[in-house]
């Protein structure tokens, strides 16, 4: 009887303990905080428990039922995490976090560390598609603030996310490392698409599985920041993605300077991004109220492959970011390859004439139009002094641009407005302008230096040679804006902080940039870097284009171009034709018209056939360049994969399509032995199908006066029938009405 009672009670007192247990859960669930970040597909899900530790719970495709993120965390049934800020959205040190952080800090009084609770949200509507979610976070015990910011573009499923980081503490606080992101990721694997590369060499894709530990993607360069490490990924989950299936999030910095993305596997399993401004000699002392405000990351995640990921870059980039992004872009006839340095105005007249019969829009001078104490008859003289050089252009720019006029084309021109050469008036007046080592030998990358942009002196410099060029001549319509040297012992004459110096520089290089925008906001400018090395959404506000590579063999363009649709959409590549390679010249306009379209070759040396051919290809391209610039890009053949490459693109109302196609491996009996399959068509429509831009005398093998279904040209695809003897092959779709 003893024994029974004994039980009861027992039983009533474990009853008693479970309602209260239930009831705190319940209380603890209660206060937890969730901030579900959402775009058409997908979510991003923020949770602050009741201690105010703020952590990603969800990172994926979008729930139908927002309330259903709560119960995420529960079906993961992982080890221990020991902090409750592992999976922090921006991982502070010093304090509990075992991992690496988006944030280090020392206080005002030595402390080094940091600790980031929750504090308040809000979510603002900028537009229709366009959200802004804001998350205030602060530390307990320091007067100590960070603010996330994730702007959201709901249609592209596209977000930017920055923070900005500010104290009240009685001195000053030492930023020692200072992201943008830090994204949080749950998977069966990784795989990691990172770029390496060197002049000529850009954008060679390396895929590699995700072990454990941390891999750092960054660049220490200063300017020309990619040269040999672009900042864009792709992270494939589960398994590596393809062009049309898998799971892959792909990610960028929009910054032009140096950076660097922390990708850490952790004893969990869980993947760790984090991005940002490169630390590197660059600790940042903040003062008491002042915001530190970091550049975007930008990212993108995709249930359905690369393709659809890329895309939906495309379209943000062109209705969001790049200068002009659904508007016109000039052809034009360089003529760096017909004359480098060795130019007068008389040449230039004649080549002048070359570009009206060539039929593009604008003829543009490169290197070499400028310095007469030190002629720029070289790289290794001029740089920097910006007056006409009176021998080779003794009636100026102005004559130029009057004779361009005449004959019914425009005029631009190459500047290089941040570098010096040392052989040059601008140095020998202001040595102090230059970054260099007061105490080091000077040490020159393409016989030059690079001027210092946190200089506010610079800057004025700077953006007057480009106020000046368009103050003497108001018809000057297109800038080439070089960039060729990076920053070797880096210092400033006049910033009183060294370690501000990388950060200080990219400050000036925006500001001057912002002044010329201010000023002339629709002149197309070219974002050019000895080739791709610079190449970022930050720097792609202020161009309407950029210079994917020096290297314009069409046969290693098809390779670069193709890793760079992954990330910018073809309006922002320049493609010029040029002597490079030894493909026909058929071959080489043709692999340049999948981009902006430019010319850097001699006219009165080509062919006749040769001139005729590209003559019409101009007039067709002008035909299509809508369809290349605006429609959907689809991967259809990749280069690596096979003997044949092929690109499509589709208008936005699927009744037209191009299709790009070339053999890139010419060993005997290659070519398109199987149908390709086309993509993004309307598989109800019936299109028929003829070929473009066929060289003089010869005709196609294609019957243009069959029709298919997009059903047809989807699943069982098309043969564009490309061999040895037809190396290029462009097909264009018109729907049947």
């Amino acid at each position: 009887m003893k024994f029974e009672l004994s039980l009861k009670t027992n039983l009533f007192q474990l009853s008693a303990l479970s309602v209260c247990f239930l009831m705190a859960s319940a209380e603890v669930k209660a206060q937890n905080i969730t901030i579900a970040i959402e775009t058409k597909s997908n979510a991003l899900v923020l949770q602050a428990d009741a201690k105010k530790n703020l952590n990603t719970i969800y990172f994926g495709k979008k729930l139908s039922s927002a309330a259903e993120y709560d119960e995420v965390p529960s079906v993961f049934k992982q080890s221990g995490e020991y902090t409750s800020v592992l999976s922090s959205p921006y991982t502070p040190s010093g304090s509990k976090s075992l991992m690496e952080p988006a944030i280090s800090v020392s206080h005002a009084d030595g402390n080094n560390s940091l600790d980031l609770r929750y504090v308040s949200h809000k979510l603002s509507k900028i537009d229709g598609d366009v959200s802004l979610t804001t998350v205030v976070l602060k530390d307990p015990v320091y007067d100590f603030e960070v603010t996330l910011y994730y702007k959201t573009y709901f249609k592209d499923d596209v977000v930017e996310q920055w923070s900005v980081i500010k104290h009240k503490e009685k001195g000053n606080v030492l930023l020692q490392k200072y992201a943008s992101a830090n994204l949080y990721l749950k998977a069966g694997g990784y795989w990691l698409t990172q770029y390496h590369g060197d002049w000529a060499k850009e954008m060679r894709p390396e895929e590699s599985r995700i072990t454990h530990g941390i891999k750092t993607l960054d660049t220490k360069l200063g300017t020309r920041a990619n040269l040999f490490q672009p900042s864009v990924f792709m992270v494939s989950l589960d398994k590596p993605a393809t062009e049309d299936e898998g799971t892959v999030l792909y990610g960028a910095l929009e910054y032009s300077g140096n950076f660097r993305t922390d990708i850490e596997l952790d004893y969990l399993d869980n993947l760790k991004i984090i991005s940002g401004i490169n630390n590197y000699a660059s600790a940042y002392t903040l003062k008491p109220n002042e915001e530190f405000t970091t550049p975007a990351f930008l990212y993108t995640l995709s249930s359905s492959g690369k393709g659809n990921a890329s895309r939906n870059l495309h379209n943000w980039a062109r209705n969001y970011k790049i200068l002009d992004g659904k508007g016109q872009r000039l052809t034009l006839l360089n003529n760096w390859e017909a004359t480098y340095f060795d130019f007068n105005e008389t040449k230039l007249f004649e080549l002048l004439k070359d570009t009206k019969k060539l039929g593009v829009d604008m003829f543009l001078l490169d290197d070499g139009w400028f310095a007469n104490k030190y002629p720029r008859n070289g790289d290794v003289a001029g740089l920097g002094d910006w007056e006409e050089n009176k021998t080779k252009l003794p009636n100026g720019v102005a004559s130029l641009v009057k004779e361009a006029q005449a004959n019914g084309v425009k005029f631009g021109i190459w500047i290089e407005p941040e570098m010096v050469n040392p052989k040059s008036n601008l140095y020998e007046k202001h040595p102090d302008w230059v970054i260099k080592q007061p105490k080091r030998e000077e040490y020159y990358f393409r016989n030059q230096l690079v001027l210092d942009l946190s200089n506010p002196k610079v800057q004025d410099f700077v953006f007057g040679v480009v106020d000046d060029l368009f103050t003497k001549n108001p018809e000057l319509a297109y800038i080439k804006w070089d960039c060729n040297a990076v920053i070797y012992n880096a210092y400033s004459a006049t910033l009183g902080n060294q370690n501000h110096f990388y950060i200080e520089y990219m400050r000036g290089l925006y500001k001057v940039l912002e002044r010329i925008r201010a000023k002339y906001p629709t002149v197309p400018m070219m974002l050019c870097s000895g080739g791709g090395g610079r190449v970022d959404y930050a720097a792609l506000k202020y161009f309407t284009e950029f210079w994917p590579s020096d290297n314009t063999d069409p046969m290693e363009r098809i390779f670069i171009q193709w890793e760079y649709s992954y990330f910018y959409p073809s309006i922002t590549s320049s493609n010029h034709v040029t002597d490079w390679g030894k493909q026909p010249i058929k071959f080489r306009t043709d692999v340049a018209m999948m981009g902006k379209l430019g010319f850097d070759i001699v006219i009165s040396h080509l062919k006749e056939n040769d001139l005729k051919y590209v003559q019409d290809a101009v007039k067709t391209y002008n035909d299509v360049k809508s369809i290349i610039w605006s429609g959907d890009q689809y991967r259809l053949a990749n280069p690596r994969e096979g003997s044949v490459a092929s690109m499509g693109y589709v208008s936005t109302d699927k009744t037209k399509a191009l299709m790009f196609n070339y053999l890139v491996n010419n060993r005997y009996d290659e070519g398109s032995k199987f149908p390709i399959r086309l993509k993004g068509l309307d598989a109800a429509k019936k299109y028929k199908i003829k070929e473009l831009n066929l060289y003089p005398g010869t005709n196609s093998s294609i019957d243009s006066n069959k029709s298919y279904s997009g059903e047809f040209l989807m699943t069982v695809g098309f043969n564009p029938v490309v061999n040895s003897g037809r190396t290029s092959v462009i097909l264009q779709l018109d729907e049947i009405k």
